[in-house]
């Protein structure tokens, strides 16, 4: 078997804390890994290692390498050109997959966003619908519906297949009134977002019902290269598998997931999927409460104090704070989009951000400069890199930094400063055991993280 990542979305429904830069697949939200880690994990446990791959969108590759890299060594990970939705993504990874192994052996396609803790049960259910895909079903899991959800796919089975069920009608994401007639059905299950499929009935299914897709796909041979042709690439229509094949499909099985499962898709089900104090409330971080019930307070950097809240999600970030009832989750993408359509900085990057060698916290930004704190711990380096749209200007505030400029080694003390003129090659380096912090001004016309070209890292992202 092997195995497909999917890792390129947003996650715009747990803004503030998922951001374009630091969606929530690569955010820690369970037990000290991200659920990218998790999810690597998971599919570890039945799939060999080299037979994995991720798929990540080009804006989040470095860090998507990053996360696997502590993880294992061999995997394969291919980032998009431009962001198409889940059909494109799985469709080029199953060309890719298909065309390096010159194999039509079945394919596990898996979100991040899943919480999974019984992987036993979770392997003996991948093991039944691999059956059930050998025999040319596109095969899907579902769970039993807990409440109305409008955020997630409904199954409607028919008659028993062997360890499944042939599927009479999928809905996608139904209205509510519509989501809380389907969970009275006791032949309705949630879609929990994994197939599985052998590549020539997927090709075959999308030659039917996509023809675009199959069309482009065909057109692209990945067999030597890793990199996805941006021109045919983005031609691809924006839509999820769900629209393109399984509201469609004639031979779509479901699985019943014997093992638990929650999407982490929104703040509600973050909350479903946490433990609870005796009030019923999750409290994240420095949070100071009386007489609050059955709420989320989730705090990043500050000291939160809550009075009587109720069926309440209230989320800190050191630049944005979002309150909103339990039950109105699903509506924070708008406030997202709002975000992005007026170019607001908080819906892209958050003010500290994490990296393999560190953190950097953006501390002033205007037009034609940004100021930022770098901090890089003992034994740690930023990778070897230039910008094609910024100078750079760097003062030691503490411990004592190693500089690479143009093939230089220079080392800077407290209150040295040097100048990195535009498309230099350089680095920030720390070879010794106490932190360094540096006080960074950018200088240019495009001050965005994309602006780097990486030619030597240690944590595998170039």
């Amino acid at each position: 078997m092997f195995g497909i990542i999917l890792a390129g979305g947003v996650g715009n429904k747990l803004w503030p804390l998922s951001r374009d830069l630091s969606p929530k697949q690569l955010l820690n939200l369970a037990d000290g890994k991200s659920l990218l880690q998790n999810t690597f994990e998971r599919l570890q446990k039945f799939i060999p290692t080299q037979n994995i791959l991720v798929i990540t969108n080009k804006n989040l590759e470095a860090n998507v390498k990053s996360q696997i890299k502590d993880l294992a060594n061999d995997i394969i990970i291919l980032s998009e050109p431009s962001s198409k939705n889940t059909a494109p993504a799985i469709t080029i990874s199953t060309k890719y997959l298909s065309q390096i192994s010159n194999s039509d052996d079945t394919i596990i396609v898996a979100p991040t966003d899943h919480l999974i803790k019984d992987i036993e049960k979770f392997s003996e259910s991948v093991y039944k619908a691999e059956q059930l895909a050998q025999k040319g079903y596109i095969v899907t899991f579902g769970t039993e519906p807990k409440y109305p959800e409008t955020g997630l796919g409904y199954i409607k089975i028919g008659e028993n297949i062997e360890c499944g069920f042939k599927v009479n009608k999928f809905i996608e994401k139904p209205d509510y009134d519509t989501a809380k007639n389907l969970i009275e059905d006791k032949s309705v299950f949630w879609n929990c977002g994994i197939i599985i499929f052998k590549p020539s009935v997927l090709f075959e299914k999308l030659k039917k019902h996509a023809p675009e897709i199959f069309d482009i796909t065909n057109n692209i041979d990945m067999s030597n290269s890793k990199e996805i042709p941006f021109i045919e690439f983005d031609k691809m229509p924006n839509i999820s598998i769900e629209n393109t094949l399984l509201e469609k499909s004639d031979k779509l099985a479901m699985v019943e997931l014997e093992s638990d499962w929650s999407d982490l898709g929104d703040w509600k089900t973050l909350y479903d999927s946490s433990a609870k104090d005796s009030n019923g409330n999750v409290f994240v971080g420095e949070i100071l409460d009386r007489n609050s019930k059955n709420s989320l307070v989730y705090s990043t950097s500050k000291l939160v104090a809550t009075i009587g809240l109720e069926d309440t999600i209230l989320v800190e970030t050191e630049d944005a704070i979002l309150a909103c009832k339990k039950d109105k989750t699903q509506e924070v993408r708008y406030i997202y989009d709002e975000l992005k359509q007026k170019n607001n900085n908080t819906s892209k990057v958050h003010t500290t951000v994490y990296r393999p060698w560190g953190f950097y916290k953006v501390i002033a930004q205007g037009e034609g400069f940004l100021t930022k704190i770098i901090h890089v711990n003992p034994k740690q380096k930023l990778s070897l890199q230039s910008h094609n749209h910024r100078s750079e200007h760097w003062v030691i505030l503490s411990g004592c930094a190693k500089v690479i400029l143009d093939k230089k080694e220079l080392i800077l003390n407290p209150n040295e400063s040097i100048d990195i003129p535009l498309k230099a090659i350089h680095s920030l380096q720390n070879p010794y055991d106490i932190p360094v912090e540096v006080l960074e001004v950018q200088m240019g016309e495009l001050l965005i993280e994309e602006d780097i070209i990486r030619y030597e890292d240690i944590y595998g992202r170039v």
